[in-house]
Order: C-alpha cells, then structure tokens, then sequence
C-alpha cells in the first residue's frame, strides 16, 4: 500500500533526475566549447542557476516532508542523501560555468600543444562517462553500478596528476595561456569526478543504508 509520503519521495526522485541530465548537459557544453572554440557561458550559466534553485527546491521539499511526516528511518535516509545530491549536481553545473569562463578568458585548448588537447579531451570523455553511469545509477537505486561508476574516479585522479607531472616536463613548450586555462580545466574534471563518487557513495547509503568511502 502506497503511502501519502511516498508521493514526495517520488517527486524529489522525479526533480533529482531532472538535475542529472541537466548538470551532464551543462559540463558536455563547456567541454565542447573548450575543445570546439564554441561561445556557451550565458547558456552553462543559465543551466547552473536552474541547478542552484532546483537544489534550493529539493531542500526545502525535504524538509516539508520531515514536518508533515515524522518519516521511518529509511525514508529519512533517502530524504538526507537526496539532498546531499542535489547539492552535487549544483557543483556540476558551477564547475561547468568556471570551465567556461576560462575558456572564454583564455581561449581553451585550441592553440595548445598536441599532447595537451588529446589528455584534456581523453580526461573530458573519461569524466562524461563516469557522471553518465552514476547518473543511471541514481535512477533505479542502484548499488552495483555505483559502485563500478565509482571505480573511475581514480583513473580519472591519475589522469589528473599525470597531465601536471607532464606539464611541468614540457612547461617551456606550452603558452603561458595554455598552462594557467588547462591546469583548471583539468582541476574542474578532477573535481566534478569527485562530486560523482559522492553521489554513488548515497546511492549505495540509500539503497543498503551502508555508509560507504569510494574515494
């Protein structure tokens, strides 16, 4: 038998993966316009405030619902990772619009070395594929993919650190432009990766109420 809570739930649920596919839209456009030489900060702008006030939303949603419900500890559970993802998507999309304000500033990858813009676009595509599976994951609550999402988190931590130690190999070969616009590209991917393993470690919380470190 349903329950009156269970309404709420399923909209936080609905709301959350409404965020998703907009937090992975957001970081898709400022890859792109980094390695395309597109012009998309006022669209991944408008995408990270949508974001912002979509997670202000979940918070104040779930907090309705702890009022009027007095929920049993797994509702609780669900409710307090619900919104600590939110707030991981909301990172999503301001990470993509600091992306995007340094390719705008200074020009992205398009007149960097070779070597440069093969890492950046091998590390973009790695970062995409994560968020893409933890996403699914979110979806249907499941722990296992969580789990295998979670697993790139380290070589996308490895790609991070090999791109500096690389970089401090060839400084003299790179622009002073490339150096400063890629080693934060690099960190916002580096970073993002993270904020992905946070969402499967409350994947794994709400589905099996085990408290779990990916990293």
């Amino acid at each position: 038998m349903s329950r009156i809570i269970d309404a709420g739930l399923e909209e936080l649920s609905a709301t959350l993966n409404k965020m998703g596919e907009l937090a992975y839209r957001a970081v898709l456009a400022a890859i792109m316009e980094c390695i395309e030489n597109r012009q998309a900060y006022n669209e991944i702008r408008e995408m990270s405030n949508a974001l912002v006030s979509m997670a202000d939303n979940i918070e104040d949603k779930a907090f309705e619902l702890i009022a009027r419900f007095q929920p049993v500890a797994s509702d609780l559970r669900t409710i307090k990772s619900y919104m600590k993802i939110a707030y991981d998507f909301a990172r999503f999309g301001r990470y993509a619009l600091d992306m995007s304000y340094i390719n705008q500033k200074f020009g992205g990858i398009r007149n960097c070395n070779a070597w440069i813009v093969l890492h950046i676009k091998g590390m973009s595509e790695k970062t995409l594929e994560m968020m893409s599976l933890s996403i699914t994951a979110l979806r249907s609550h499941n722990p296992q993919l969580a789990e295998k999402a979670a697993q790139s988190e380290k070589e996308i931590d490895k790609m991070y650190f090999d791109f500096l130690d690389k970089l401090v190999e060839k400084a003299g070969a790179a622009t002073t432009k490339c150096i400063i616009s890629n080693v934060l590209i690099v960190r916002y991917l580096e970073r993002i990766a993270d904020h992905a393993t946070y969402i499967c470690e409350s994947i794994i919380y709400i589905a099996t109420g085990r408290r779990v470190i990916l990293r």
